[in-house]
């Protein structure tokens, strides 16, 4: 399953997750980690497996915390032993492929793992977590790599890490979500950072507030202009037995067409 939209919702914030259900985000994250004040993770970690036992969605995951942790050592018992597994399993700050081999052994292979990206030494390793066994997508947690590095939030400085992970997406055949944008008034700002994360590479983005999740669908679904046009390269493709062809003057070869693909697979039409 792809996510154009992921929202996630505070685990000690029960009242909120049926909310969040309903907004219309193609995946919600109940968050056991940061949002968490150390003293409710029990009562949330409870809650968030009571709710996802009664609910039927099938983007409905959690996300844990970092490996190595005593915290996620109780996760993941709690996950293992669980009425229902979660949609798939996001893991806070994975550093290397074996992180998630920790995983997967405490938990089988139920639920498809979401590791999030968000340390040099993460981004150091990211091709081998981008293609570990059971890793559906990755995230990149900008917040806590800036905080990291010691660099701001700006665009300029998180795009090598951006490209990097594109790279190590693609390669893995796997989904990349984009950090959330976190000023959640400011829309126009969302709208162009995540404009520019999609041209890059991005297949989705997490968002932190419900008002964020309508304009990420949006931006992450094919126009009917870009839909028109990917048939007609494909089209124009198929009409010369798989060879290269001229549409409006533009070269169609495979590297085209494999964008097309693209375009048609996040319509649904493929």
């Amino acid at each position: 399953m792809s996510f154009r939209s992921l929202l996630f919702v505070p685990g000690a914030r029960p009242d909120r997750f049926q909310k969040a259900v309903g907004v219309g985000a193609d995946a919600v994250c109940i968050d056991l980690e940061d949002a968490v004040p150390p003293g409710q993770k029990d009562a949330a970690r409870h809650a968030t497996l009571d709710f996802i036992a009664q609910t039927e969605m099938r983007g409905l995951g959690v996300r844990i915390n970092a490996v190595h942790t005593p915290d996620c050592i109780t996760d993941l018992r709690a996950i293992g032993t669980a009425r229902k597994r979660p949609g798939f399993v996001m893991i806070a700050k994975v550093d290397s492929a074996q992180d998630l081999a920790l995983v997967r052994q405490a938990i089988g292979e139920d639920a498809p793992l979401w590791p999030i990206i968000e340390s040099a030494e993460g981004l150091r390793h990211a091709w081998e977590i981008a293609s570990a066994d059971a890793v559906a997508g990755v995230l990149f947690g900008a917040v806590d790599f800036a905080a990291d590095l010691g660099c701001t939030m700006d665009w300029e400085p998180l795009l090598y890490a951006r490209g990097a992970l594109a790279a190590a997406a693609a390669r893995g055949h796997r989904q990349l979500l984009d950090s959330p944008y976190v000023d959640v008034r400011d829309l126009a700002g969302l709208e162009e950072a995540t404009a520019r994360a999609r041209v890059m590479g991005f297949t989705g983005r997490a968002c932190i507030h419900p008002d964020q999740v309508p304009v990420v669908n949006r931006l992450y679904t094919p126009t009917a202009a870009e839909i028109t046009q990917a048939r007609r390269v494909l089209n124009a493709f198929n009409a010369t037995g798989g060879g290269p062809a001229l549409l409006d003057g533009k070269l169609i070869e495979l590297p085209v067409v494999r964008q097309a693909v693209r375009v048609l697979e996040r319509a649904g039409e493929v």
